[in-house]
């Protein structure tokens, strides 16, 4: 009996190690697809429908976007708006979050009310636009960034998880002194990190992302985040027309700028990831757990 538990046993665990292997290879394959099409030549693309590795290796996509200081001129404007909206949004998203945690809040379930009514119903892209225009915000920056302050399904998350914690803690800091102020910056936040580091990754996933508010609001081709002229940089490797144009040479083949585009504006996202992974996992299973 024991024999053959143990039997059974490793063929369920060689059956489970080859079915993740095989959910692996489906997940990983078409990235390699892209990052190897992004290098291959425009006979090898037509030649062949999926590509591993390619027989020649060249930069002409590559060298194709970074021609110009656009790229990096793009990258920088996303990265400083993806910095800046993560900030200010966890900062809205935080505040907001633990003040409706707190039971004695007043008109709390109204509050929160109003905020959940604004997940279902909303004034739509030419009202908002109105409203962006009206205080002043079109063609700047700020436009990509006070409009999505906060998201309430993130601001949910985090209140679930505060009212969570232990009430201990915060009584303990009330006796020693402390503010709610104090309870929220010493106390609640470092014990909610797993959370934040959650949330903060979602938001800054949104904003590096950012192109529909971009295109509405921005009129300046030098302010377009890289997922707006990324997008250009595609419409003329494909030999369409398009406005303001930013390269004028002829381009190399579509198929290979293309592909090199996605790993452009993918890398930066993949190169903070791993160093929130351990955080990320926590905090999306407590916050399911929690909810």
């Amino acid at each position: 009996m024991v024999g053959d538990k143990t039997i059974g046993s490793r063929v369920f665990g060689l059956i489970n190690g080859l079915a993740l292997v095989a959910f692996a290879l489906i997940t990983v394959l078409p990235f390699i697809h892209v990052f190897s099409s992004s290098f291959a030549t425009s006979a090898e693309i037509a030649s062949k429908r999926f590509l591993l590795f390619p027989t020649t290796f060249t930069l002409d996509a590559y060298r194709y976007i970074f021609s110009t200081d656009a790229v990096l001129r793009a990258m920088g404007v996303s990265i400083g708006i993806t910095a800046a909206g993560t900030l200010w949004s966890m900062l809205i998203s935080v505040l907001t979050a633990y003040g409706l945690s707190r039971k004695l809040l007043p008109g709390r379930q109204t509050i929160m009310f109003l905020f959940v009514f604004t997940m279902l119903f909303n004034g739509g892209m030419i009202p908002t636009f109105l409203v962006v225009k009206e205080t002043g915000l079109l063609n700047s920056l700020l436009a990509l960034i006070i409009p999505a302050s906060i998201n309430v399904f993130n601001m949910i998350i985090l209140k679930t998880f505060f009212q969570g914690l232990p009430d201990g803690l915060e009584e303990s800091a009330k006796i020693d002194g402390c503010n709610d102020v104090g309870i929220l910056f010493r106390i609640v936040i470092p014990c909610s990190m797993p959370a934040i580091a959650t949330i903060s990754l979602f938001y800054a996933v949104t904003y590096w992302n950012t192109y529909m508010h971009a295109i509405m609001y921005l009129n300046d081709a030098s302010k377009w985040p890289v997922q707006v002229l990324l997008r250009q940089i595609i419409v003329l490797a494909s030999g369409l027309n398009y406005d303001n144009a930013v390269y004028t040479d002829v381009p190399p083949p579509a198929q290979s700028v293309k592909m090199a585009v996605i790993v452009v504006a993918t890398i930066p996202v993949l190169m903070v990831y791993p160093f929130l992974q351990k955080h990320f996992a926590k905090g999306a299973l407590l916050g399911s757990i929690k909810s």
